[in-house]
C-alpha cells in the first residue's frame, strides 16, 4: 500500500515554484533614485554638520556621477523639509536596529516616501523592512501631531518655511562652442528666451525653467549659471593673449568663462586644494572644451609669487570661500538642519571671522604677483566682515603694490556699503531685488608707471605698518561687536536694510 502511494506521489506533477515577480521600469528607477538620494543627502548632512560642505545641495544633485536627476532631487529637498518631524517619528517608533541604523539617510528617505510620498513602488529589502513597520510609523506621526497640537502636517512644517524666491533661469552661452543667436534660436523652441542686458553671452529664461538634461547643456555649449556670478570674469577682462589665474576654481564655471572671454587663447591657471572639486572643476573644463586652462591641484597661497612659472600672468580672479549667506534660496541651504534650527547663529560669528582672514591673507597674496594688472576679489556673502571689511583691510598695501579700486559695471546701480573709501567702486548685487547677493571688487595697475623696485620698497614698509598694528591689536583686549545680528532670515534681507538707511 505504501509502495503504491509513492508510485502515485511520483507520478503527480511537480509543484511550481512561485515566480518571482520582475520590477517594473518605474519600481527600478525609483529604487536606484532612492540611493543616489542617500548619498546625497550624505554629503549634505555630513557639510551642514561639519560647516565644510563639499558644494551645494543642486552641484551635488546635478554631478555627472548622478544618473536620474530629477527623481534625485525632488527626493533629497523632500526629505530634508520633511527631515525634523522624520526623525522625531523614526525616534518614537523606535523602528531602527544597530544595521538600518548604518544606513540612516536611505531610512529617512524611505519614511518620507511611506508617511508622504508615494509608497506604491517600494521595491528593495530597506524598503520592505519599513513597510512591514508602517503601522508603528503613522502611530508615532499621529503622537507628534497630537503632541503639537497640530491637526496638519503642513501646521508641524510651518516652521521651516522660508520665502519663496522666484529667479530667473540664467544660462550663459559658452561661446568655444556656440554663437548666442544659435542658442538663443535652439533654446527658443520650447521657451520664450531673452538676451541680459548687461553680460552679452548671458540669456534669461521664465523661473523654473527646466534646462538640465537639455543637450545644450550636456554637450557644454551652454552652462547654467547666474547673472552675479556670470559678472565676475567679465568684470576681469582678460584679453586672449594673457596668462590668467583662477585662484580658488571649483566647480569650474568661472573659469571656463574666462577661457571663453580668452577666446581660448593665452592660458588659465586654475588652481583648487579639494580633490572632490579638483574631479568637478576638470569635468568642467572638458565639457566645455577650454583647452587653454591648466589644473593646479594646489594651494593658491603656495605658488610663489617669484617663480618663472607666474612672471607673466597678468590678471587674478579670486572667489574664495565664503558663508554663500546671498545664496541661501539658490543654493536651497535653508532646507539644511543648522539653518532650520536657527542654532548656528553663534557658531557663524567665529566662521565669519576665519573666512573674513583666509579672503583677506588670499587677496593680498594675488596683488603680490609682480606682473599683474587686474586682480577681482568676488564673494556670494552679503556680510560686511567678507566684503567691504577685507577690502578696508587690504588698501594700504594695495596701495603700495601701486593697485588702486576701479569700477566693474558702472552703470550697475548697487554699488558698496559705505564703510570704507571708494565704496562707490564696490558692486553689490541684493538677494532680494536681484535674487541672489554677490559682491565684486575690481582692482587696477598700471604696471609700466610702477617698476618692481619701486613696488618692493613700499610693499616692504607698508607690511612692515601691518605687521606692528598687528602686534598692537593683539595685545589690545579682545572685543567682537556685532554690528546685525545674523538671524535665519536677514541673510536675504541685510544688504536691502543697509542700503535703505542711505
Amino acid at each position: 500500500m505504501a509502495a503504491h502511494k509513492k508510485a502515485a506521489q511520483a507520478m503527480k506533477p511537480a509543484a511550481k515554484e512561485p515566480k518571482i515577480r520582475r520590477q517594473s521600469n518605474i519600481e527600478r528607477s525609483s529604487y536606484f533614485a532612492r540611493r543616489e538620494a542617500a548619498k546625497v543627502l550624505r554629503s549634505v548632512l555630513q557639510g551642514d554638520a561639519n560647516r565644510r560642505a563639499v558644494g551645494s545641495i543642486k552641484t551635488l544633485v546635478y554631478s555627472p556621477t548622478i544618473k536620474n536627476k530629477k527623481a534625485t532631487f525632488a527626493l533629497v529637498c523632500q526629505t530634508l523639509k520633511y527631515l525634523p518631524v522624520i526623525k522625531d517619528v523614526m525616534e518614537i517608533a523606535n523602528v531602527l536596529n544597530s544595521k538600518w541604523k548604518r544606513q540612516e539617510e536611505l531610512m529617512y528617505i524611505i519614511t518620507y516616501d511611506i508617511l508622504f510620498g508615494q509608497d506604491a513602488s517600494l521595491t528593495g529589502d530597506a524598503e520592505k523592512y519599513l513597510t512591514l513597520r508602517k503601522g508603528p510609523l503613522q502611530s508615532a506621526l499621529a503622537k507628534i501631531l497630537v503632541r503639537n497640537g497640530a491637526k496638519r502636517i503642513e501646521d508641524l512644517l510651518a516652521q521651516y518655511q522660508i520665502y519663496d524666491v522666484k529667479k530667473p533661469r540664467y544660462v550663459r552661452v559658452n561661446t568655444l562652442k556656440l554663437d548666442v543667436e544659435t542658442a538663443m534660436f535652439e533654446l527658443g523652441k520650447e521657451n520664450v528666451v531673452q538676451k541680459d542686458d548687461m553680460i552679452p553671452e548671458l540669456l534669461v529664461l521664465p523661473p523654473g525653467t527646466d534646462l538640465h538634461n537639455h543637450p545644450l547643456v550636456t554637450n557644454g555649449s551652454v552652462f547654467m549659471q547666474g547673472k552675479a556670478s556670470s559678472m565676475v570674469a567679465v568684470a576681469l577682462g582678460p584679453k586672449p593673449e594673457w596668462e590668467v589665474i583662477d585662484a580658488c576654481a571649483a566647480p569650474g564655471n568661472k573659469t571656463v568663462h574666462l577661457a571663453a572671454l580668452m577666446k581660448g587663447e593665452g592660458k588659465v591657471v586654475a588652481c583648487e586644494l579639494n580633490k572632490d572639486r579638483v574631479k568637478r572643476l576638470e569635468h568642467a573644463i572638458k565639457l566645455a572644451g577650454a583647452a587653454n586652462v591648466e589644473v593646479l591641484h594646489e594651494n593658491f597661497l603656495n605658488l610663489n609669487p617669484e617663480d618663472q612659472l607666474y612672471s607673466k600672468v597678468r590678471a587674478i580672479l579670486l572667489d574664495p570661500s565664503c558663508s554663500g549667506s546671498g545664496t541661501v534660496a539658490d543654493r536651497l541651504d535653508y532646507l539644511l538642519p543648522s539653518h532650520s534650527s536657527g542654532d548656528d547663529d553663534a557658531a557663524d560669528e567665529g566662521r565669519f571671522i576665519k573666512l573674513a582672514a583666509f579672503q583677506k591673507k588670499a587677496l593680498i597674496h594675488a596683488m603680490s604677483f609682480p606682473a599683474v594688472e587686474r586682480v577681482v576679489y568676488s564673494t556670494c556673502s552679503v556680510h560686511q566682515i567678507e566684503n567691504e571689511d577685507v577690502i578696508k583691510s587690504v588698501l594700504p598695501l594695495a596701495a603700495s603694490y601701486g593697485f588702486q579700486l576701479s569700477t566693474p559695471f558702472p552703470q550697475w546701480a548697487r554699488r558698496g556699503l559705505p564703510v570704507v573709501e571708494g565704496s562707490q567702486h564696490l558692486l553689490r548685487t541684493d538677494p532680494v531685488e536681484d535674487k541672489e547677493g554677490f559682491f565684486i571688487a575690481l582692482f587696477t595697475r598700471d604696471a609700466t608707471r610702477f617698476p618692481e623696485s619701486s613696488q618692493k620698497v613700499q610693499r616692504d614698509t607698508t607690511l612692515d605698518n601691518l605687521n606692528n598694528e598687528a602686534v598692537k591689536r593683539h595685545h589690545r583686549p579682545k572685543k567682537f561687536v556685532r554690528s546685525l545680528p545674523f538671524t535665519r532670515f536677514s541673510r536675504l534681507y541685510l544688504h536691502r536694510n543697509l542700503i535703505s538707511r542711505r
